[in-house]
């Protein structure tokens, strides 16, 4: 009994009431004499703080003080502030030896245990451009952009900004909020256009960013100061990072070559960050040095390392990861030094909790614990935590995401949103531990 298991959270001397058989009432009296509707509203709540986005989505059907309370905006956003962490990995789509393998993904918790039940809002064509606070966006191959709750189902479907754009990629959308505003906002670099060629874009360079507001009716047209690398946004990819996106573009005369893009999506103002002045001792027989953006307790960081010449998925060296201090003096640290092996899969991994998630070339996925003094840091108690085959290692995203109550269906009333067309659900892989 739902009410059996809620009343188990509540102290010692509450517990000591007890409840009386729910079979044979009514429901009026059912509700009358719920344990849990006689306590104040306010422990009400503490209660289910506590509890999960699965529990708690059952809760609302109960009676409509407690869907009152759940479905509260204020409730939601501190459900959100105290919900763990888990890593949200993503596998698009496949065609092996001639069979296609759809888009899939899979969640791990905490406790490093992966879920064994498919994420039911992914659709077999889908890719994913971001997650933020428990929302994904997902570009389909279709003229809309799909929002969606994993955790709820919800999901709406959102016109793109240029519709049958030739050339246009999942890795130039990206999605954030803004702690301040409360503000979810999709962003898109446009690639400019070819000049005597209209309906033809540039593909290595931007100078707008196209912005959507959830809510909103349209699409805006963001200035960038200058024309930016758009392939620095495809290999390296950018992060959200309270209420700010971050990305790489080129600096030649920097000593990485690089700089850090910020744009700020309050104010949409861009700001430049430079990287560390420290020079990188490149092996002598390393090939070009690689670099990804990438989300490491709630901190900015710049993963690098050198590709083997040969072999340019493979990597030579160590795996450097430095974290961004302070933005606005131009401050990093270096925060790992970590010698790589060459069957590991060239980036992006993610760093959740005191481990390094590491896809391999044998179609497995492992996990290591950081274990070292200052920045050097070796990979130790290695677990194997999935087999993703058929799935090419070299295209799994990875993010840090939450199990959350916040709602799509309250953007749907925007004009720009359409409905979905209705097709037959496709079964999506139960993933094994």
């Amino acid at each position: 009994c739902l009410q059996k298991d809620l009343v188990r959270r509540l102290p010692q001397e509450t517990r000591l009431l007890t409840m009386a058989s729910e079979e044979t009432k009514p429901k009026k009296q059912r509700d009358e004499e719920c344990i849990i509707n006689g306590l104040p509203g306010e422990l009400i709540e503490r209660i289910f703080f506590k509890l999960p986005v699965s529990t708690l989505l059952r809760c609302t059907g109960v009676c409509e003080q407690w869907h009152k309370i759940i479905r509260d905006p204020q409730f939601v956003t501190s459900h959100l502030q105290d919900a763990p962490q888990c890593a949200f990995l993503f596998f698009p789509q496949e065609s092996v030896s001639g069979e296609p393998h759809p888009a899939d993904a899979i969640l791990i918790d905490e406790a490093w245990s992966p879920s064994t039940y498919a994420v039911p809002v992914i659709g077999p064509d889908d890719f994913l451009c971001g997650s933020c606070n428990g929302l994904v966006v997902l570009y389909t191959k279709s003229s809309t952009l799909k929002v969606a709750n994993f955790a709820t189902g919800e999901c709406l479907h959102l016109e793109k900004p240029v519709k049958n754009l030739r050339g246009d990629h999942f890795l130039f959308y990206n999605f954030g909020f803004h702690p301040l505003t409360k503000e979810y906002k999709i962003t898109h670099f446009l690639a400019d256009p070819i000049v005597g060629r209209p309906c033809s874009h540039n593909n290595s360079r931007f100078s707008v960013i196209q912005v959507y507001t959830l809510g909103d009716e349209k699409w805006r047209d963001i200035k960038t100061p200058e024309a930016l690398s758009l392939n620095c946004v495809k290999n390296s990819g950018a992060v959200n990072i309270d209420g700010t996106m971050y990305w790489l573009t080129e600096d030649m005369v920097a000593s990485w070559q690089h700089a850090v893009m910020a744009f700020d999506l309050n104010e949409e103002s861009f700001a430049q960050i430079q990287l560390p002045a420290t020079v990188h001792e490149d092996c002598a027989g390393g090939g070009p040095r690689r670099y990804w953006m990438r989300e490491i307790n709630r901190k900015v960081c710049i993963a690098t390392a050198q590709a083997c010449p040969s072999l340019p998925r493979r990597l030579v060296g160590m795996l450097q990861i430095w974290e961004l201090e302070n933005k606005t003096e131009h401050r990093w640290s270096r925060k790992y030094n970590i010698q790589y092996s060459p069957d590991y899969i060239l980036g992006p991994n993610l760093v959740h909790g005191d481990k390094i998630i590491v896809p391999c070339r044998d179609g497995n996925l492992y996990s290591y614990e950081l274990l070292g003094e200052n920045f050097n840091t070796k990979l130790c108690k290695m677990a194997k935590l999935l087999d993703f085959s058929p799935y090419k290692p070299d295209n799994m995203q990875s993010y840090i995401c939450v199990k959350s109550l916040v709602r799509s269906d309250a953007y749907k009333k925007a004009g720009i949103t359409r409905r979905p067309k209705q097709r037959e659900c496709w079964e999506l892989k139960k993933w094994e531990a």
